[in-house]
């Protein structure tokens, strides 16, 4: 049997953008058969409410409430829930797992790193680095930035996106051997952009969030749980603003066409 989880999620303790309580999601994904969750919050780079005066410790204290929340309703429940965030740099994003409340609180330095120094610290310490929605348009963005070196995996189904968008993300990720995930980006409980609920199919129950981590850097063993018409490529696709794709060095290359996004940038 598959076994079943959500890996994009948001709460209202720590999301500005969220609807729900972490508690509220547990007998909901219980009812769709799901083995377990990970809480993604925003974290304090990103659409956070937690207020940016307050000291570091209590920062992190706050921003681990939902997930906190929504553990505790899990362990009544039988439902798993692990922990992980999403951090943000310049309109693109990134969700992190594997690593923990001890970890954020040692590392207040992290609002000051650049992406590459991200993934790098994030990687020797075990966790892994997925790109989030990684061809997102919004009208709140200009520009669009990939990177598939500052990171370990692309979200390809997101289900806050339009299909157009995530048939993007599985064409480049597919075609440049990149790992790849699906999440629902959920708000709300039962509710999402696309009205769809996404998430991973894994063969054996996953033990902790770096058990995930791990599962996913090693490429098997998993599967998208995502209806496969949602990814199949359609004539027409295509972006529509600007799409930069950044190096091993973490420089920018605007891509012309499409054609071009589908093709790594230089080492």
């Amino acid at each position: 049997m598959p076994y079943i989880y959500e890996t994009h999620l948001h709460t209202n303790a720590a999301s500005k953008c969220a609807v729900s309580g972490g508690a509220d999601y547990i007998s909901f994904y219980k009812s769709l058969g799901f083995q377990g969750i990970f809480v993604t919050d925003h974290f304090f780079n990103g659409n956070t409410c937690i207020p940016k005066s307050l000291p570091w410790e209590e920062r992190i204290e706050r921003f681990c409430r939902g997930y906190e929340e929504a553990k505790r309703e899990g362990s009544r429940l039988g439902l798993d829930v692990f922990f992980g965030w999403e951090c943000r740099f310049f309109g693109d994003e990134f969700l992190i797992y594997g690593l923990d409340k001890e970890w954020l609180l040692k590392h207040p330095e992290m609002m000051k790193w650049d992406h590459i120094t991200h993934y790098e610290r994030i990687k020797a310490d075990g966790g892994l680095v997925v790109q989030a929605h990684p061809f997102r348009e919004r009208g709140y963005l200009t520009e669009v930035y990939v990177h598939p070196y500052q990171c370990d995996a692309f979200e390809v189904a997101n289900a806050g996106n339009p299909h157009e968008q995530n048939r993007m993300a599985y064409r480049y990720a597919k075609e440049n051997n990149i790992a790849m995930t699906a999440g629902s980006d959920i708000h709300k409980v039962g509710c999402t952009e696309n009205g769809s609920i996404y998430g991973m199919c894994f063969d054996t129950p996953l033990t902790s969030a770096s058990d995930y981590a791990k599962r996913i850097k090693e490429g098997q063993g998993f599967s998208l749980h995502v209806p496969a018409k949602h990814l199949e490529w359609k004539a027409g696709t295509s972006n529509h603003l600007p799409v930069f794709l950044f190096d091993s060095k973490n420089i920018p290359h605007a891509a012309c066409g499409l054609q071009d996004i589908f093709i790594l940038p230089p080492h």
